[in-house]
Formats: structure tokens, sequence, C-alpha cells
């Protein structure tokens, strides 16, 4: 043992100087088994350079000195030729040889579960599509759509959940894509009861629960909810994650991210739709939806902004965690079986709240569909399923105050302003045109004898989707928390008439009041006062200086240290090419001339030189190659790591 040891110590003393001149040269810290390899690898090719001279070439005077840096350099080229291979195979900084290969399992789970979703993809006619060989088509394929919506179905869960998403974005797909993947629903056969019990087992204490349901109330696919009632005499829900869905959703978000960055490659419809994006914002939506402390927060967060006459639900945290939720019951009805009340009234309520909550408040719930409202039996409402919920910044909130009275006005200059403020425009926005084409989609609404509808918004949406104009996630939380109101509140009062009462409420609460322009008017005042007041001095003091002639612009370049930092880099790099490129040219020609002073047959001295600026210019552009892929590995690495 004390022989192996030493053998070792041997072993790192003899190649530690070639790993150092090797770390120096690259200018990274590579790891040392890495490293270590690699300079056994170069020490042995220096070896096997050194037997191919005669001994007489290596003992004659002067010689060995001359090929002393070839000797050395070809060792540590080969060292860091090494280490560029291996960078590309396995870049560094990422997860160890050992955890990789305890990954190879989980990747080949993932591989077969990709190829069963393009087996599926291509069965449905949708192949194509995904290579980027055919385009979409703009106007709608009813039969295209139903072949999307079938291959979503088969897909699983998190699929489903892709195309219920989709369903939402009438600023992306066309009518006939919504309608069809409006059709989709998540409804599966609930879990094994063995398997729900071992997970609240591992989550909770049991013997708080006086009472558990065997059977659900209803399973979906995250997740299945169970009555109860606790040894308090409380009753309640228990909201408990599927055995394994985790896993599963994880899996197919990757693959979903696989398949979206692919389709930003190949496909001009795809980077039209913004697919990056939508899969990102898709992904955080799902996995924020299977941590139930991020519900729990969304409760609570809603309740601080409630809906008047609206009841939530109140969570126990004792009892709840990651994967298991337990919530004070509601006792109630559908709305379609509810009993008879003042439905118009609720419904007026309901739909003011929302509105409150999503232009005054900035957090609302994303997903008010009927299923997730119930009629209480004291004939106010309760709002259930907290797992989406939307949230607006200051911005956000500006910009959707500006544009909705601008609609109601028919203002189409100001309907432009307000609707730049909540999407991202590109570059080569027109957008004069985007104007003409606003006022031409109010006068249709707007005209005499024209009462506006939702279809408003439908031609709002395919104006958004001509220019190009990206919608981000948390305005499009809102589209969907619109349309899917609609959608419950047809259910709760058929006759009641939303854009009515959305006008309504934008003419009381955004502006449009006298009080209520006065009270803005009054605090954007307050908020430049300090500015006007020190506005004269500083207008006096550039009069004057432009008066004397003193006025001048002081612009520093590079001012950013990381600025200075990148030109530098590239100056070094730039050097160390050229020379590189001068080393090697000089080398060629040494190497190919046959005169020059001889030191033994056939080598002479300008051959010396030569290989000695061979190996020079080598180890230039060895360390040229590996700072550029290094540099876009890292870039790779952080893209990932940002989506």
């Amino acid at each position: 043992m004390q022989t192996l040891l030493l053998g070792l110590l041997a072993y790192v003393v003899v190649l530690w100087p070639l790993v150092a001149a090797a770390r120096k040269v690259l200018g990274v810290r590579v790891g040392l088994v890495r490293a270590l390899g690699a300079a056994l690898a170069g020490w042995l090719v220096a070896g096997t350079v050194i037997q191919t001279f005669p001994l007489a070439v290596l003992t004659a005077p002067g010689v060995a000195v001359g090929l002393l840096i070839p000797l050395a350099g070809s060792a540590l080229a080969v060292t860091l030729l090494v280490l560029f291979v291996a960078e590309l195979a396995i870049p560094s900084g990422g997860s160890g040889l050992f955890a990789r290969m305890r990954s190879l399992r989980s990747r080949a789970a993932r591989a077969r579960r990709y190829s069963r979703i393009m087996r599926i993809a291509i069965r449905h006619g949708l192949g194509s599509f995904l290579t980027g060989r055919r385009t979409a088509d703009p106007d709608g394929s009813a039969k295209l759509a139903r072949s999307l919506r079938l291959a979503l179905e088969e897909a699983g869960v998190t699929f489903v959940k892709l195309g219920q998403l989709l369903s939402t974005r009438a600023d992306l797909l066309p009518p006939v894509y919504i309608r069809e993947l409006s059709k989709l629903h998540d409804q599966v056969p609930p879990a094994p009861e063995a398997e729900v019990r071992a997970v609240l087992s591992e989550e909770i204490d049991l013997a708080a629960f006086a009472h558990l349901d065997d059977e659900p109330l209803a399973a979906a696919s995250i997740a299945q909810v169970y009555g109860a009632r606790l040894r308090s005499g409380a009753e309640v829900v228990v909201k408990v994650q599927r055995p394994g869905i985790r896993e599963q959703v994880e899996r197919d978000i990757d693959i979903v991210r696989r398949l979206a960055a692919v389709l930003h490659e190949r496909a001009d419809w795809a980077r039209s739709l913004g697919v990056l994006e939508l899969a990102d914002g898709f992904a955080q939506s799902l996995e924020d939806e299977l941590d139930f402390r991020t519900e729990a927060a969304n409760i609570a967060a809603i309740a601080g902004h409630p809906i008047p006459g609206v009841t939530l639900p109140t969570v126990h945290k004792a009892l709840s965690t990651e994967r298991v939720l337990v919530m004070r019951r509601l006792d109630g009805k559908p709305l379609s079986a509810g009993p008879e009340c003042s439905r118009e009234e609720l419904a007026r309520t309901f739909l003011r709240g929302l509105l409150d909550q999503v232009l005054l408040g900035g957090v609302f719930h994303a997903d008010p569909h009927p299923g997730n409202v119930l009629l209480l039996e004291d004939g106010t409402l309760g709002l259930l399923d907290f797992g989406s919920v939307g949230r607006l910044d200051t911005g956000l909130r500006a910009g959707l105050q500006a544009l909705l009275p601008a609609i109601d006005r028919g203002d189409p200059a100001g309907v432009r302003d307000g609707l730049l403020e909540i999407v991202h425009r590109p570059d080569d926005l027109d957008e004069q045109r985007l104007e003409r084409a606003l006022g031409a989609l109010l006068a249709r609404h707007f005209g005499p004898g024209r009462t506006p509808g939702l279809d408003l918004f439908t031609g709002l949406f395919r104006v958004v989707a001509d220019f190009r104009l990206a919608v981000p996630p948390p305005i499009a939380a809102v589209f969907r928390a619109l349309a899917t109101m609609e959608g419950t509140l047809a259910t709760l009062a058929p006759d009641f008439d939303l854009v009515a009462e959305s006008r309504a409420f934008a003419a009381e609460r955004i502006g449009l009041r006298p009080e209520t322009v006065r009270r803005t008017v009054t605090d954007e005042f307050t908020a430049l006062l300090p500015v006007l007041r020190r506005l004269p001095r500083r207008v006096d003091r550039i009069g004057a200086a432009l008066e004397e002639g003193r006025l001048s612009v002081n612009v520093r370049l590079f001012s950013d240290e990381r600025d200075r930092d990148l030109v530098t880099g590239l100056v070094h790099e730039v050097l160390l090419a050229l020379v590189g490129i001068a080393t090697g040219l000089m080398a060629v020609l040494l190497l190919a001339s046959s005169s020059g002073p001889q030191l033994v047959p056939g080598l002479t001295l300008n051959q010396v030189f030569g290989y000695n600026l061979l190996m020079i210019s080598a180890l230039a552009g060895l360390r040229l190659l590996f700072v550029v892929f290094r540099r876009s590995g890292r870039r790779s690495r952080s893209d990932r790591r940002t989506r």
C-alpha cells in the first residue's frame, strides 16, 4: 500500500509541471483528474518523439538544447489537445463522471419518451411540421387542428395542459385551433388508494385526521382531492399530488423545451409564434403547479385583495407541504345546478372583482372556469384551485389602464400607445401602419348602430399576431382569465352583458370620471414637483454655458469595466492569432529550407528554429480554440439555465 502511494505521489510530481503549464497557457483552471490524464498522454508522446531521434543527434553539442522546446512543446501540445477534445466531449463545470453515469438511466427514459412523442406526432400527420419542412396554415385547417388535439391527448398529461394553455392564446392561433383545443380535458382515472396513502404518510401525520374519505371527490392529472375531517371537527379537503407525476412532468417539460428549440431553429412559423418564450412560460407555470406551497402562497396573495362576496378557502399550514394541501372545505353546488338567486348581481360582483384585481391589485386568479367556482349555500360564490395565479407589475397595470379606456373611446392612437406598453415590440415595427390597423378595427366595432362585443378582442388579438407583437406571459394570463371568465359568467347568468359591464367598470375606476381624473392629475403633479423646482436653475446654467461658448458634452467610451474587459480580451485574442499565423508561416519557410549551418547530418540550425516556431504556433492555435469553445459552451449552459 505504501509503495502504491509513493508511486502515485511520484506520478503527480513528475506530471505537475506539465499540468501547471497547460493551465497557464489555457488561462482557465482545469479539473485535476482531467489535467493529470492529459499530462500523462503528453509525456508519453514526448517520450515517443525522443526515441525517434538517433542517439548521436541527442548527444551532439547544442542539438539537445535546440530540440528542448520542440520536445517539451510536443508534450504540452498533446496535453492541450487532449484537454480540448475532452472539453468538447464532456464540458467541464457540469456534473462529475459518477453523476453522469447515474443520469444515464434518466436519459434513456427521456429518449424513450421523446421517441414515443415523435411517433405520436408522425402518426397524426404532424411530423413534417416538427421538422420545419411544411409551413403551418395561417388560415387554420380544421383537419390539422383536430390532428393536433388528438396528438396532444395521446401524448399525456403535460401535453394536454400545453394544449389547454394554447386554447387561451387567441393572439397566437387562429379561431379554428382555439375551438378544437378547448375540447381538451385532463380528467383521468384515480390513482391506486395504497399509493395515495403512501404519499400522505410520507408528507404529513395521518393522526391529525379523524376521518379521511377512501374515494376522491375529484381526480385530475396533477392531483386528487379527498374529503376529510380534522380532530378538531373542522371539515377540510385534502389535495394530494399523484404518485410519480413530478418525474413524468419534469421529463415532459424537458422534451417540450427541446421541441421548442428545434422548431425555433427550423420553422419560420414557430419563430413568429415565439415558441421558446411560450415553452418557458408553460414550464414555469407547470413547475409552480407541482409545488402546493406555491398554491398556498397564491391563496394568501389573493386574500390580500379579496373580491367582495366571494369566499376563498383557508389553508391549514401545519398540515400542508410540497405535495399535500389541506384547506377548509367550501360546501356548494356547480353554477349550473345551484339554487335560484340574484345571478345577475353575482356575475357583476365577480367580474368587477376580477377586473379590480387585474387592473388595480396586480394579483388575480388566472383560471376562473366554471369548475373552479361554486355557488355556496348562503348565495355567495366560492373560488377554488389557485395553482394558476397571475401577477402584474406597475408598468403592465398602467399599460392596461391606458389601453382599456382608449378602446372604449375608439381612440386608435391611444390603443396603439397602451398596447405597446404591454407587449414586446419588434425592431422593425411600423407604428403608423399599426395605428391604421387599429383604427380600422375600432371603426368596425364602434360605428353607428354598432355595439362592441367580445369579437372586438378577437380582432385585437389578430392585429397583435399580424404585427408580430409578442405578448408577455403575465398579459397572456390576463387574456386567459378574461376568456375563461366569459364562459363562467355565461353559465352563471346567460343574459349578462360582459362588455357593457366592463365598460362601466372602466368608466368608474380607470380615470374616466372627473374625480378620478382630478386625483390622477394631482398624484402625477406631486411626483413631478421636485423636478419642476430644479428645472429653472438647470435651464439657466445651460443657457449661460451656451452663451459663453462653454457648453460641451462629455462622453466616456468604455466606462463600464465589462466593456473594457471584453475589448481587452478581443485584442489579446487577435494578437495571439497573429502571432500564431506569423510563427506558423516562418516555421514552414525554415523547415522547407535546406540552407543554414548543419548541426548533424539531416538537421540544420534553420530547421531547429523551424521546429521551435512551429510548436509556438501550435500552442497559440490550441489556446484560441480552447477559449472559443469554452466560451460557447458556457453561453449554451447559461441559456439553458435561463430558460
